[in-house]
């Protein structure tokens, strides 16, 4: 039989089969404990590492797989069928936003200290860049470090970290130059038992409650210069080089979740009566999930054509904008309708439906707003 997408290799097939082994025997019956208690179980993420799954795409000198990016694609793909989506933003900031940091941009001492563990799942990494007042607008964060000695000496405040309640270690970005805007940024490695981190409050999230989000405090925490990730003043540029792999999971998250909706509703729709007939029967509902089922179909398609172009190396800017607010905004849509089709029961905490309303709510907002896309797009096409 032909693939329904030539992307796919056999050894993305085995892959396939591999995570979808691992998910059914050590993430879905934990789901609602993990849910539950706020917080998945840190033995899952080190079996992750011990499987190979963490470092998909780092090279193997550092223990990684050595792999393309469809095996991130076949990984998250697999992740979000657990109906954990906590469980995947943890996974996917580790591996695509935390990791690629340090890939990119570290020394070899760097390397070898944060790089190596984490791929085996002994450490757990985070990036630190929104803070209060500073989120789309990256250029006006307002922690600060100043230049002291053979140290730096950090101070400010960050908001809505993703790991940063549990995580080992932290990229964390402050300005160095305070009156040059995007041009005075720098990145930081920091230990989370570095005197002076401080993690203020775990946040109470409407979604993705299995995962952690954190606000942080920096109080003269000072960070020898050998942490400095990549070159002073450069921090901003090297945040940006990697929103295309971010955005690109988010997108994954966002159609995957959103066919794992999609199925839960017609699976209902279709067992359901209502007035002498299935509720899927009634034209109005079948025209409704056709529509939904279709947009889906869009959002992985559009989604599939940015992952490739990326994997080729190609310039993909507009075209992961593209997918990460469409995907997102088709999720949402998608989920809202699905709980319109099972009515009551789809409100009620019993049900999956609901879970999958808020964790797929915020995919809209993180890693750039729908908003902030559009904009990049409209910037690409010359507006």
């Amino acid at each position: 039989m032909e693939k329904k997408y030539p992307y796919f290799t056999e050894e993305h097939d085995m892959l396939r089969q591999s995570v979808a082994e691992f998910v059914a025997k050590e993430v879905t019956p934990f789901v609602d404990d993990w849910e539950e208690a706020e917080a998945y179980n840190m033995d899952a993420f080190k079996k992750m590492g011990e499987a190979g799954f963490l470092g998909l795409r780092v090279p193997e000198e550092y223990g990684g797989g050595g792999a393309d990016y469809w095996s991130v694609v076949v990984l998250f793909e697999e992740l979000v069928k657990s109906g954990c989506s906590g469980f995947l933003t943890a996974v996917g900031v580790h591996m695509e936003v935390a990791i690629p940091a340090i890939l990119h941009h570290a020394t070899e001492a760097q390397k070898q200290k944060y790089l190596v563990p984490s791929v085996k799942g002994e450490m757990l990494g985070a990036l630190a860049v929104t803070e209060p007042e500073a989120g789309s607008d990256v250029a006006a964060m307002l922690a600060t470090a100043v230049e002291d000695g053979d140290d730096y000496i950090i101070n400010g405040n960050k908001i809505f970290i993703s790991n940063g309640a549990r995580c080992d270690w932290i990229v964390v970005a402050a300005k160095t130059d305070k009156d040059a805007g995007y041009g005075g940024i720098t990145e930081f490695i920091v230990d989370v038992k570095t005197p002076g981190f401080e993690v203020s409050r775990k946040l109470d999230k409407v979604g993705l409650r299995s995962s952690d989000t954190a606000e942080l405090f920096f109080t003269d925490m000072r960070v020898p210069k050998e942490n400095v990730l990549g070159e002073v003043n450069k921090g901003f540029f090297q945040i940006m080089s990697n929103f295309q792999p971010e955005r690109l999971l988010i997108a994954i998250g966002a159609y995957g979740g959103a066919e794992r909706a999609l199925e839960m509703a017609i699976e209902y729709a279709k067992e359901r009566k209502q007035f002498g007939k299935a509720v899927s029967r009634h034209q109005h509902n079948a025209f409704k999930i056709a529509e939904l089922a279709t947009k889906v179909e869009a959002s992985k398609e559009l989604s599939y054509r940015a992952a490739d172009m990326y994997n080729r190396g190609l310039d993909c800017l507009k075209e992961v904008s593209m997918a990460k607010w469409f995907t997102t905004e088709v999720a949402n849509e998608v989920t809202y309708h699905g709980m319109q089709l099972m009515g009551g029961y789809g409100y009620m905490m019993e049900y999956p439906m609901q879970r999958a309303w808020r964790d797929l709510r915020v995919q809209t907002i993180v890693g750039g707003t729908t908003e902030v896309q559009k904009l990049i797009v409209s910037r690409c096409l010359g507006l």
